[in-house]
């Protein structure tokens, strides 16, 4: 039967252990129902499978969070928002196509987060689908104001905008492009991690290689010195002692220039 596709997990050795984490579907509790069992197969986008995930991963160690999902279930993104915030590794999130919706909240649990060129992400009122008698709807109603509030305040962590601008662009279903997201303080960085993580190595290279510059400048102008004292000796008096350096510079004993 057909799953949905999985949040794959692997282990990288780049500058320590990253490992990287992939939401490439719909976030849901539940798979595909399974006509063999007669129940559903487990969902491997729901918050019970990212935490088995999250129990692999040290908590000195780094991750990666890669988004390109529409976004989904609300009870279990914020699950999984809430997983990883108690999570004592560094997070980076990267989206790497499309955050929409609840996923985009899951993104706010990253300590950097990155949205590639050409990305999108998509922020709105929460809705649902439900059938009942006016009492019910109400409650259902009661129930979508009460996940609004929370979402709001999870944004409002990090947002630099009013509050009720981000209630007016939730209201009106806004897609944000890299560049709205970073301009109102949902996102960090546009582009790639790499480009973030090159920036500071680019500055250590260039500081080495200047230093490395001023250290042959120091040994070319030694061996200069070493030169011109072989090739120029120095006479000197009986019982003086003359210092090769003012010889050099022309300075007598006592005289200062």
């Amino acid at each position: 039967m057909k799953k949905l596709t999985p949040i794959s997990f692997c282990l990288q050795k780049l500058d320590g252990n990253i490992h990287q984490i992939y939401i490439y579907d719909d976030i849901t509790k539940y798979g595909d129902f399974n006509w063999e069992t007669w129940e559903y197969d487990e969902s491997e986008t729901s918050a019970k499978h990212f935490r088995d995930l999250l129990d692999e991963i040290p908590e000195t160690d780094d991750i990666e969070l890669h988004f390109n999902t529409n976004g989904g279930s609300v009870s279990e993104g914020t699950a999984i928002y809430n997983l990883l915030q108690r999570h004592g590794g560094k997070k980076t999130g990267i989206v790497d196509g499309v955050c929409h919706s609840i996923a985009f909240t899951i993104l706010q649990a990253c300590d950097t987060r990155i949205m590639g060129d050409g990305t999108s992400a998509i922020i709105h009122n929460m809705w649902t689908t439900a059938t009942g008698n006016a009492k019910q709807l109400r409650d259902e109603a009661a129930k979508l104001d009460a996940y609004m509030e929370s979402c709001i305040a999870l944004f409002m962590k990090r947002c630099t905008i009013p509050e009720q601008q981000l209630r007016e662009m939730m209201d009106t279903e806004t897609v944000l492009t890299p560049q709205d997201a970073l301009d109102y303080g949902l996102i960090d960085k546009i582009g790639t991690k790499a480009e973030a993580d090159n920036i500071k190595p680019l500055q250590l290279v260039q500081e080495i290689e200047s230093l490395r510059q001023q250290l042959r400048e120091k040994e070319f102008s030694q061996e200069q010195l070493k030169e011109f004292l072989m090739s120029n000796p120095v006479k000197r008096e009986p019982e003086q002692k003359i210092d090769p350096f003012q010889a050099f510079f022309g300075n007598k004993k006592g005289e200062n220039r």
